[in-house]
C-alpha cells in the first residue's frame, strides 16, 4: 500500500485549483452520449497516486472528450459508485478504496469536475449491502468523510438506492426491445430522477462477469428490497436484506409487485444470468459518462471474498463518452481482448457482458472502431493474470 501524503481536507482544497486551468480553456463542445452502435471516443490518462494530481488527471480525460459543459449544465446529474461488499471487507490490512472500491478522491473530483461544468444538481448514488441507512452513514463506517463530497461542488445529494430511500415509490425503467431477463426493471427513483447517468467504477476482474467496469458497476442499481434474497414475495420489503443471489442462480423471483422474467430466466447458470441482467439495465438507465479508477486495484475478482486476490498498481484513469467502448478499453488494458468469448479469459466461465451490450446496440467492443485518445493501450496495459 502507498502511502497518502495529503490529507483528504488538503485535496478536497486543492481541487478548485487543479481543475482551474481546464475550466479556462474554450469549451471544444461536448460528444453527446454516443448513438447505438457508434463507437465512441474513450480517454486514457497515467495517474501514479491518490491526491491533487487526480482532479488533474481527469480535467484532462474530460478536455479530450471535449468538456463536460454541453453535457451537464443546469442539469441534475446522477453518479453511482462501486462500493461492493462491507466496509470490513479488507484485503489484508489494505483499506477497500486501495483494492475493488472506487477512491474517494476519485469521486471527489468527479463531483468537482461536473460542478464546475454547471451541474446543476448532483446526487451520490450506491446500494450498500444490506441495510436502509443513509449512504453517508456507510460511508462513515469505512472512515470516509461525506463533506468532502459536499464541499466538491454545489448542491451535492445522496441516496441509498438498495430500498425506498428518499422517494415514494419505485420507478419501472423498460428495457428497449423487451430485454434479455427481464423487460423492466423496479429501481430506485434516483435513476429515473436524472438528466445524465456516470458510472464510476473500479477496474477490475469479476468471478462471475468477467470483468466488472462502468457496465457491471450498474448490476448493484437494483434494490434488494425487490431482487434480494429477503425480498418480499408479493411487495417490496421495507429494508434490503441478503445479496442479489436470485438474480445469480434463479432460486427465487424478485417480488411479485416488479415486471415479470422472461423465458430466459429459467437458466440457473450465474454466467448467463449476470451477463444478460446486467446488459438489460445499462439498456434501460443508459450511462453518458464512464470514469473509471485505475489507479490502485486488484487482480482475481471484484471483492477480497474470492480468496485470490493480489494488489496491483495500474497508475491509469479512464473516461469515456460510451460505456461498451470504454469497458473494452479497460479490458484491454487488463491484458484481456475484449472480443474474446465465453470460454476464454477473462470470460472462462461466462458469457460475455460486452458481446451482449454490443449486441443491443449499446456500443462497440472493437478497439479497431474505438478512437482512443492520450497514452496509448499498449503503454498502459497491465496483464492481470501475470502480475
Amino acid at each position: 500500500m502507498m502511502p497518502n501524503t495529503c490529507s483528504r481536507r488538503k485535496f478536497v482544497g486543492t481541487l478548485g485549483a487543479a481543475a482551474g486551468v481546464w475550466l479556462a480553456r474554450p469549451v471544444l463542445g461536448w460528444a453527446r452520449p454516443t448513438p447505438a452502435g457508434s463507437a465512441g471516443r474513450v480517454a486514457i490518462g497515467k495517474c501514479h497516486e491518490y491526491g491533487p494530481q487526480v482532479a488533474e488527471a481527469l480535467a484532462s480525460l474530460f478536455d479530450q472528450l471535449g468538456g463536460l459543459d454541453g453535457l451537464v449544465r443546469g442539469k441534475t446529474v446522477a453518479i453511482k459508485l462501486n462500493l461492493t461488499g462491507g466496509p470490513d471487507n479488507r484485503l489484508g490490512q489494505t483499506p477497500p478504496e486501495l483494492t475493488h472500491w472506487v477512491h474517494p478522491d476519485v469521486v471527489a473530483a468527479t463531483v468537482h469536475l461536473l460542478g464546475k461544468a454547471g451541474a446543476q444538481r448532483i446526487r451520490v448514488l450506491e446500494s450498500p449491502m444490506g441495510t436502509a441507512q443513509p449512504l453517508e452513514e456507510f460511508m462513515l463506517q469505512a472512515k470516509w468523510d461525506p463533506h468532502d463530497f459536499l464541499s466538491a461542488a454545489p448542491r451535492v445529494e445522496f441516496e441509498n438506492t438498495n430500498c425506498l430511500g428518499q422517494g415514494k415509490k419505485y420507478s419501472r425503467l423498460w428495457v428497449p426491445g423487451g430485454g434479455l431477463m427481464f423487460n423492466g426493471y423496479d429501481l430506485n427513483h434516483s435513476y429515473e430522477d436524472c438528466d445524465v447517468f456516470v458510472s464510476v467504477a473500479k477496474l477490475k476482474e469479476h468471478s462471475t462477469a468477467g470483468v466488472t467496469l462502468s457496465i457491471k458497476n450498474c448490476f448493484g442499481i437494483t434494490p434488494c428490497t425487490i431482487y434480494g434474497q429477503g425480498a418480499g414475495q408479493d411487495e417490496p420489503s421495507l429494508v434490503p436484506k441478503g445479496g442479489r443471489a436470485m438474480l445469480h442462480d434463479g432460486k427465487r423471483l424478485p417480488s411479485k409487485s416488479a415486471p415479470s422474467p422472461l423465458a430466459a430466466y429459467s437458466s440457473k447458470d450465474p454466467g448467463f444470468r449476470v451477463p444478460r441482467v446486467t446488459a438489460d439495465l445499462v439498456a434501460a438507465r443508459p450511462i453518458h459518462l464512464a470514469v473509471i479508477d485505475g489507479i490502485h486495484t486488484m487482480t482475481a475478482g471484484e471483492g477480497p471474498w474470492t480468496g485470490r486476490n493480489k494488489p496491483v498498481q495500474p497508475g491509469v484513469l479512464v473516461a469515456g463518452t460510451n460505456c461498451v467502448a470504454t469497458d473494452a478499453v479497460c479490458t484491454a488494458l487488463m491484458g484481456f481482448d475484449p472480443m474474446a468469448d465465453r470460454g476464454t479469459a477473462p470470460f472462462e466461465k461466462c458469457d460475455s457482458t460486452l458481446k451482449l451490450a454490443e449486441q443491443l446496440g449499446l456500443g462497440t467492443r472493437d478497439l479497431n472502431r474505438i478512437e482512443v485518445l492520450g497514452t496509448p493501450i499498449a503503454e498502459a496495459r497491465m496483464n492481470f493474470r501475470s502480475v
